[in-house]
């Protein structure tokens, strides 16, 4: 059925971008009223607009978002088969015009501008569909990415090249499509078991030089996901960048508002990087061990960074405190009330996290467990991780772009998240910071499997 439409789209589209050429070759073969071309001609383009609303007819989609993004692909695949017909049509009818062209002048002026007229239609329908195509795609595609999206732009300049990328599009699309629709099914055909339902809600910490913005979020499509299967998800809400005991003081005050006013009376805390010490903080030193069931900690420093205090010791006074200064007058303007950027670097170095182990103990009665991703290679991670990752390695070894795998380990379980083929997993990909579908590893279903695993364990 796919095919057949697919085939009744092509035709109709080839007939309106050729409709110059049959109305002149028409009449040669068959006789037909003077009304009755005009009106196939007026439902023939009724037909192409229909095909340019909706691409995939009746086909069943999830969500509005995937079958807009279906149709774009579709739409894509449409020009691709058109414009290399219409492009033979073009040269068939040209040869056709020929004899008209070579006679006088009024009758090759004449067969020049009836050419000069289908070429310019072929271009008309070829551009309304493409456009009709890439503007869905655009518009909903997650996994093209900025990147994607740049590349198309330039690369639609240069002949052969815009296929090729063209192409790539399409099956980046279509793959996108595929994996969304497969993670629906899964998530509906589970809906009624509420796997994620644990008995305590879930708290998310984020790590440094970030904040729970409201519209963009830190944890990317991993909060809706949980709550789709169950998990009743809150958020940290601390500032970007503290000293890890102000963080931890500030963790510790969402930790009593959260209890108090859903009568949880406890906690499983997830947390990122940097969040990860700051939740050990407010559990050790500000009395929340009674009011954390868990803390698993996501590429966590526990044990520091080396690479970060060498950088920190050899760079000048002056262009530290520039950069403080900087980072603490932006932020202030985007809501923290008083982030501290040094403060938070210095407590990520390998000496204070050492020092604050020693201060920090693990508390009875909660449940300390950590997970760790690393990279392959330095592309593996989006700027700029792909920066940091090689000195990252020099200092710490094995790293995701921030965090070497020695440092994130902590607690009474840990899991090393192993890239699957060449892909590896980055400090922004495990929490999904680049919306990024990786061959290999679902950070959604990560997730799910992982708050799944607290609720069997009775967290």
């Amino acid at each position: 059925m796919k095919w057949l439409r697919r085939i009744l789209c092509v035709l109709v589209m080839l007939v309106v971008s050729n409709l110059v050429a049959v109305v002149c070759v028409l009449p040669l073969y068959r006789r037909t009223g003077e009304w009755r071309l005009p009106l196939a001609a007026c439902l023939l383009v009724l037909l192409l607009i229909l095909i340019l609303v909706r691409p995939l007819g009746n086909a069943a989609l999830p969500t509005r978002r995937i079958r807009q993004l279906a149709a774009g692909a579709e739409l894509l695949r449409l020009f691709l088969v058109t414009v290399t017909l219409d492009l033979v049509s073009a040269l068939w009818f040209l040869k056709l015009l020929t004899p008209w062209t070579q006679a006088d002048a009024y009758g090759s002026g004449i067969s020049w501008l009836v050419w000069g007229a289908h070429v310019l239609l072929i271009v008309a329908v070829a551009a309304a569909v493409f456009w009709a195509g890439m503007i869905r795609v655009y518009l909903t595609s997650v996994q093209l990415g900025l990147k994607h999206r740049v590349l198309a732009a330039l690369c639609g300049w240069i002949p052969l090249l815009n296929i090729w990328y063209l192409l790539r599009i399409i099956r980046i699309v279509s793959d996108e499509v595929e994996f969304e629709t497969e993670k629906w099914e899964l998530d509906e055909a589970r809906a009624e078991s509420e796997i994620c339902k644990t008995r305590y809600p879930l708290l998310l910490v984020h790590g440094v030089f970030f904040r729970d913005f409201r519209y963009l979020n830190y944890w990317g499509r991993i909060p809706r996901e949980l709550q789709r299967n169950g998990a009743t998800v809150y958020y940290g809400q601390q500032q970007s960048a503290a000293a890890v005991e102000e963080s931890g003081k500030e963790l510790a005050a969402r930790i009593r508002q959260i209890v108090e006013e859903t009568g949880c009376g406890k906690v499983n805390i997830i947390a990122h990087s940097k969040g990860g010490l700051d939740s050990r903080a407010a559990i050790a030193h500000q009395g929340m061990a009674p009011y954390v069931a868990s803390l698993t900690t996501i590429n966590t420093p526990h044990r520091g960074c080396i690479f970060a205090e060498y950088l920190l010791n050899r760079m000048p006074q002056a262009a530290r405190q520039k950069i403080a200064d900087t980072y603490n007058a932006t932020l202030r303007r985007l809501g923290d009330p008083d982030p501290d950027f040094l403060a938070a670097v210095t407590d990520l170095t390998a000496s204070a996290c050492m020092a604050r182990n020693g201060e920090t103990p693990d508390q009875p009665g909660v449940v300390y467990e950590s997970v760790m991703s690393y990279c392959k290679r330095a592309q593996h991670g989006k700027f700029p991780l792909n920066m940091t990752y090689p000195i990252v390695k020099h200092f710490d070894g094995l790293n995701d772009g921030l965090v070497a795998v020695d440092s994130a380990k902590w607690g009474s379980r840990f899991t090393l998240v192993e890239p699957q083929g060449r892909r590896g997993i980055s400090h922004g990909d495990v929490v999904d910071l680049n919306r990024e579908n990786i061959p290999g590893f679902d950070v959604r279903e990560f997730y799910v499997r992982l708050a799944a695993d607290l609720k069997a364990r009775g967290f």
